[in-house]
């Protein structure tokens, strides 16, 4: 018996089939039949037949072949190699580079989806799983390299992220862009840009930095900058335009921000062509109120707008919002109404008890509830009631739901429920925050000190936010999340193959079910054979003397 190669032209199509027969001799003439079609089978299957049709006279050697080859369990394939393919789908890759410290930032990138840690964990995690044979290198490094490579990323930064912008699109073409900023909790004092300031994480006593944000309009992450603790949000607008206008080159755009990042002054300093997108605070709300350029019962539409000497308001009643509203004041009147029964009843149960303590606690409550405005407690004898100011109460809801937005933008190039949609398009941004520091990725907890090693820190961070973005969106219709299918993927280890004195090479297994579905949403190929790298991935422990140089 042989194996048979036939090759069929049909048009410009070329046919392969592979045939199992065997020679025989009828009337004294050799005759060939067909035994078996093998055009089906893998590649690896006709390579067994094969290699046993060649030793059918002497088996010793297929015996003596399965002993000289070696099957070990390698590192995870799955989620590191799906992770770098997204990276290349998002430009990432092209944008960093393919030399030896674009290859560390990748990692960075990657290992900041896997595990949010430290360089050192970055490092570990390069143990579990197969960094070398799926980023193609093949030089050793240690976490010395990923500080430094911090510092390669921060020099680089306005380079990459012009190389993303223009990998998403023509230069120039966007219009619209979205800015938001937030701020992250420090553990030590010695950061470059930590500072005491306000604190949105509610950490009393703890410096922070202070982090930009700017989006496209889908909200994908364009640039991300890092300032001072102390920075006020609207310090920060200006170096915003001038990326949009320098870096990004575009003549004319749209900002849109929040009622605390554009006011006045920055409305002024705005160049020409440029436009904004904001709303307004519930004074300024009164103000217009009071001046009569709108009027309350314009709440009461769907969508309104106003046009006071080129400036645009759109005035919108969220009652969801409203509703929310209520619901809190009422809970928070009957938290403090079950404060001031308890203290009643303590009052008559105790006769020697001291009604100014009683009275304290009442008002303290008060206090903390920030109700002090429409809710106040008084004594009568033992006796303590809550009094409320209806008038006080009814102007304090009079605009519940209620919110303005205040544009330039004329409305030959945007009618107001353009401009009402891109001003709630700011939820992909705090979304992104979100993201970013509490969700799944972290920015915290920050092991670097100086400025360079922050903003890459930083950076690596943004970068990784746009592959766990499109995780997100591709997985959606699976019911999973990116956290759950990157875990799910680790699970996908390659096999070593070694053969006695021939070397190895990785054979990646077929994906079971659920990883399968996974990687055939983001319609990415899983390799099925990688050459076996011998990558040095080491950790120094004696870590204490570089500790104030990063």
């Amino acid at each position: 018996m042989h194996l048979v190669v036939n090759k069929a032209k049909h048009g410009k199509k070329i046919y392969h089939s592979i045939l199992l027969r065997e020679s025989y001799r009828e009337n004294g003439k050799v005759k060939k039949r067909t035994i078996a079609n093998l055009s089906a089978c893998s590649p690896a299957e006709i390579e067994a037949i094969r290699l046993a049709l060649e030793n059918k006279n002497n088996l010793d050697n297929l015996v003596n072949v399965r002993k000289d080859i070696a099957l070990e369990e390698s590192l995870s394939i799955g989620a590191a190699w799906v992770l770098c393919q997204v990276a290349k789908v998002l430009g990432i890759d092209k944008a960093i580079g393919s030399d030896f410290p674009g290859k560390l930032a990748l990692w960075q990138v990657i290992a900041r989806v896997l595990d949010q840690g430290s360089r050192l964990s970055a490092i570990r995690l390069a143990r579990v799983h197969d960094v070398g044979n799926v980023l193609g290198i093949d030089r050793g490094f240690s976490e010395d390299d990923l500080y430094e490579n911090l510092a390669w990323l921060s020099d680089r930064q306005e380079e990459i992220e012009n190389r993303l912008f223009t990998f998403r699109g023509r230069k120039g073409t966007r219009e619209l862009y979205l800015y938001d900023v937030t701020s992250s909790y420090l553990e030590g004092d010695c950061n470059f840009f930590g500072a005491y300031g306000y604190n949105r994480d509610k950490k009393k006593g703890k410096k922070q930095i202070v982090i930009g944000l700017l989006c496209d309009e889908l909200g994908d992450p364009l640039s991300m900058e890092v300032f001072p603790g102390n920075t006020q949000d609207i310090a920060t607008f200006a170096s915003q335009i001038k990326t949009v206008a320098e870096r990004f080159g575009c003549e004319r755009a749209t900002l849109v921000g929040d009622r605390g990042m554009i006011k006045s002054a920055q409305i002024d300093n705005l160049p020409e062509g440029f436009h904004y997108i904001t709303a307004i605070t519930k004074p300024q709300i009164d103000s217009l109120l009071g001046q009569g350029i709108i009027q309350m019962g314009l709440f009461d539409s769907e969508l309104c707008e106003v046009d006071d000497d080129g400036i645009r308001y759109i005035l919108k009643r969220n009652p969801l919002r409203a509703q929310e509203l209520s619901r809190a004041r009422e809970e928070k009147r009957r938290s403090v109404e079950k404060t001031l029964l308890e203290r009643n009843e303590y009052l008559a149960s105790h006769p020697r008890a001291d009604v100014s303590v009683a009275l304290k606690k009442v008002s303290n409550k008060i206090k903390q509830l920030k109700v002090d405005g429409w809710l106040t407690v008084t004594v009568d004898g033992r006796h303590l009631s809550l009094i409320l100011a209806e008038d006080v109460l009814q102007e304090k809801t009079r605009l519940d739901g209620c919110y303005v937005i205040k544009t330039d933008l004329p409305k030959e190039v945007a009618d107001m429920e353009t401009v009402h949609n891109r001003y709630k398009d700011l939820a992909a941004v705090e979304h992104g925050f979100r993201t970013c520091k509490t969700d799944f990725l972290e920015v915290r907890p920050v092991f670097v000190r100086n400025e360079k090693s922050t903003r890459g820190h930083v950076f690596t961070v943004m970068l990784a936010y746009m592959i766990v973005r499109y995780l997100r969106h591709a997985w959606k219709d699976l019911d999973m999340t990116p956290e759950e299918g990157i875990k799910q993927l680790t699970t996908l280890s390659a096999v070593k193959i070694s053969v006695k004195g021939k070397g190895s090479c990785l054979k990646v297994p077929q994906p079971r079910e659920q990883s399968r579905k996974l990687i055939d949403a983001l319609n990415i190929i899983m390799p099925t054979v990688l050459p076996d790298r011998k990558l040095n991935v080491d950790t120094k422990k004696k870590l204490t003397g570089r500790k104030t140089k990063y």
